[in-house]
């Protein structure tokens, strides 16, 4: 935890900053569709679908999977999606000036201690000398799209250690992956589950860690249209309460440990349906354990960090400059961290 000392950031939060945890009110049973990507980030969701959260708050739950964070906005706005949980991008924010949609909680986060998103170099790049971050000038650096989240880590990099690096949009992580691998591209960032496999199968090099760049970086935020948000209250509190007891699931198996090693084994399982799937569970086992991050308590924002990349992404021209944090965060919802 730590304070927020940001004016504007305290302006929007009021009383809500010592807000109790969320509880689930009694609805009747309602479909909805949740956006993920097949990433043990996501587990939250997926432990409440699987152990009944979501049913015993009164919500049937119909998984939209995607590859990238921009669509997964695309898809709250039109309504093919009811909620999601992803990075911040630019068109989230935009949809969001738009009147369209609205984070209304907090996801993954890095944290001291706890082993987070990996910055890596090709197998090529490598052996050039991109043996570390301060080695990137003039480096192909992979993103979806431009003003995907990987754009603002590359770019927080990049500017700490005061080089300049080429952004390649490849639209799919798949896609990230097989350039990588070809040493198509130098660089990247991703989450520890993704890039330790892929590490010590000897397909590229970890060089460092995003956590040293973009300290309590909120990676990943649950979000909804605002029409949602403004209207579907008694909905919306449902879905972020059993995703809350979700996520207090998944870190007590694999993140704090304190849940003990049949937990872990059992979390691992559940994890495993929807994350590497493609592969037994005992070659997929090592990188759902070591990937896992914290996922906020309560599904709690770290406003300040919601701040920043607000911030950059407008001094980048990305968004328009007259975007506020009020337009992109309904802060009613949560508590902060």
């Amino acid at each position: 935890m730590h304070t927020i000392s940001r004016r504007r950031a305290l302006g929007i939060l009021g009383a809500t900053a010592a807000a109790p945890l969320i509880s689930a009110p009694a609805i009747a049973d309602t479909k909805i569709n949740v956006g993920a990507l097949r990433f043990t980030s996501h587990a939250a969701s997926f432990v409440a679908f699987e152990r009944g959260y979501f049913a015993d708050a009164g919500l049937d739950v119909e998984f939209k999977f995607f590859q990238a964070a921009q669509p997964m906005a695309v898809a709250i706005a039109s309504g093919d999606a009811d909620y999601a949980v992803t990075a911040i991008s630019g068109g989230l924010i935009s949809l969001a000036e738009k009147g369209a949609a609205k984070v209304i909680g907090g996801a993954l986060s890095e944290e001291v201690g706890i082993d987070g998103q990996k910055i890596l170099a090709s197998n090529a790049a490598f052996e050039a000398g991109l043996t570390d971050p301060s080695k990137l000038d003039g480096k192909t650096f992979a993103v979806t799209q431009s003003g995907s989240s990987f754009h603002y880590m590359g770019a927080k990099i990049a500017a700490k250690e005061g080089v300049a690096v080429k952004f390649k949009p490849l639209q799919k992580v798949g896609a990230i992956i097989g350039a990588m691998k070809s040493s198509q591209v130098d660089a990247w960032t991703i989450v520890p589950h993704i890039a330790k496999p892929l590490a010590n199968a000897g397909a590229v090099h970890i060089i460092g860690n995003v956590a040293d760049y973009i300290p309590n970086y909120q990676v990943t935020t649950v979000f909804t249209s605002a029409k949602n948000a403004a209207e579907e209250r008694a909905r919306t509190e449902a879905f972020l309460a059993a995703f809350a007891k979700g996520a207090d699931d998944f870190n007590a198996a694999l993140v704090d440990k304190t849940a003990g090693a049949s937990a872990a084994d059992e979390m691992v399982k559940l994890v495993h349906k929807y994350v590497n799937a493609d592969k037994p569970l005992e070659d997929a086992a090592p990188s759902i354990i070591n990937g896992a991050m914290r996922i906020n308590k309560g599904a709690a924002m770290n406003v300040a960090s919601i701040q920043d990349q607000l911030d950059w992404f407008k001094s980048e021209d990305l968004v328009k400059d007259t975007i506020t944090l009020e337009t992109l965060v309904d802060p009613s919802y949560v508590g902060t961290i």
